[in-house]
């Protein structure tokens, strides 16, 4: 049987939207970035020694070397997008950035708007204390004035036993962690809450402060963020993730910037 010509016509025009579609529908972000040239990170620049502006004013820290690292092993180029805590997850929304290293507690109410990967770094909460504050133990803090950065497990932890205590008023919540900091050195707060790897340079930086005390709740699992639907995207940040422990590269840059041997990246009992 012969087809009208029409009929040829319209099925040949039919193919190649279908494919077109079909190829649309199958690219992903690593596609994306491939084809961009350039991998957009999302970086906290006010975490030292994990996030920061050296005496140049560049990024650097942890977070910055990983960020070069995946552009690295992608063969792309790489921009460094500075975020304040609270942006961390809108700047994937909008899609500003394709990743985000930032220090990122993989919480279940974060997962239903973003995407995670296993762990990458691990923290515990640590105060910062003023150097006449008094404060010695977590308890000392209660009926104190106590800041952290808007938006961080710190600040909703904290918070919990702020209700428990009555103490709601005394806390304080800043943009960033240097306002915490700066707050902490200058009085205005008796203690900042952040992380333990912030505590060595913060307190040689400021003369009125001091290390405080660790916070009570359980370690700070963090990890890579994406977008929540693009699984491939996820699985090759995970498999980035693996590839630089195997390399030794977590161990060599937490060492260089943290100092000591790198945190085991595992939770007992599950798989990673």
């Amino acid at each position: 049987m012969v087809l009208p010509k029409r009929l040829i016509t319209a099925i040949a025009i039919f193919s190649c939207s279908l494919m077109g579609f079909i190829s649309n529908a199958s690219a992903d972000k690593v596609d994306d970035v491939i084809n961009a040239g350039k991998v957009r990170c999302g970086v906290v620049l006010d975490f030292p020694p994990i996030g920061y502006r050296d005496q140049d004013n560049n990024p650097a820290g942890f977070d910055v070397e990983y960020c070069k690292d995946l552009a690295k092993a992608m063969d792309v180029d790489y921009e460094i997008i500075p975020v304040t805590w609270a942006e961390r997850l809108p700047v994937i929304v909008t899609n500003r950035a394709d990743v985000v290293f930032g220090g990122t507690s993989d919480t279940l109410t974060r997962a239903l708007t973003v995407g995670f990967t296993m762990p990458y770094a691990i923290y515990y909460a640590q105060a910062l204390v003023g150097k006449d504050s008094g404060i010695v133990t977590f308890e000392d803090m209660r009926g104190k004035k106590v800041a952290a950065a808007v938006g961080t497990v710190p600040e909703i932890e904290f918070l919990k036993y702020a209700e428990k205590w009555g103490t709601e008023n005394l806390y304080q919540g800043y943009q960033s962690e240097n306002e915490v900091f700066l707050a902490v050195a200058q009085g205005k707060v008796d203690a900042g809450i952040t992380t333990n790897t912030a505590i060595k340079p913060i307190s040689e930086k400021y003369e009125t402060v001091i290390p405080g005390p660790r916070m009570p709740w359980t370690t700070d699992y963090t990890s890579v963020v994406g977008p929540r639907k693009d699984q491939a995207w996820l699985n090759y940040l995970n498999l980035f993730i693996t590839h630089q422990v195997r390399s030794g590269r977590y161990q060599e840059l937490w060492d260089g910037f943290v100092g000591g041997e790198a945190p085991e990246l595992k939770i007992p009992g599950v798989y990673y």
